[in-house]
């Protein structure tokens, strides 16, 4: 099992970066050409998501982004580490001006509903966790021919 790992800072720009990264690995992993498209757009979601909550709770903490090639399957994991309520919820920023308000803009309920609706839409395999140190989505794909080797 070899595994990439990539940080980043929690910086908009630097998602499309995570985006092809994490395709250009699951092509070498042996994933179907016809997935790396879901590959990059589920990326995308994961990293844009922890982004936002990164913005929202102010911290400087960078994205970590776990490449994880096995040999029937490949998996990413995107990490956050945003406090996140016992429900699982992305936590409100402690002094932040409107707390306690709907939230609106990165990191907003809606918004991360949304990226989780369309991360599920596009992955069978999706475990999302949280607590107060963090959170992650782990995706999976199969492997269905053998890696390519450089």
């Amino acid at each position: 099992m070899a595994t990439v790992e990539l940080r980043f800072s929690a910086l908009p720009e630097h998602v499309r970066t995570a985006r092809l990264v994490a395709a250009a690995v699951a092509r070498r992993a042996g994933v179907d050409e016809a997935v790396l498209d879901e590959v990059r757009l589920a990326v995308g979601e994961a990293c844009s998501r922890a982004v936002g909550l990164h913005e929202v709770n102010e911290l400087t903490t960078p994205v970590r982004v776990l490449l994880i090639e096995d040999e029937k399957k490949f998996s990413i994991e995107v990490g956050d580490e945003a406090p996140h309520t016992p429900a699982g919820r992305p936590a409100e920023s402690a002094g932040r001006p409107g707390a306690g308000e709907p939230s609106r803009g990165a990191g907003g309920d809606e918004e991360d509903d949304m990226g989780l609706a369309v991360i599920s839409g596009l992955v069978d395999d999706v475990e999302v966790s949280a607590g107060e140190s963090g959170g992650s989505i782990r995706m999976s794909w199969p492997v269905t021919s053998a890696p390519v080797l450089s």
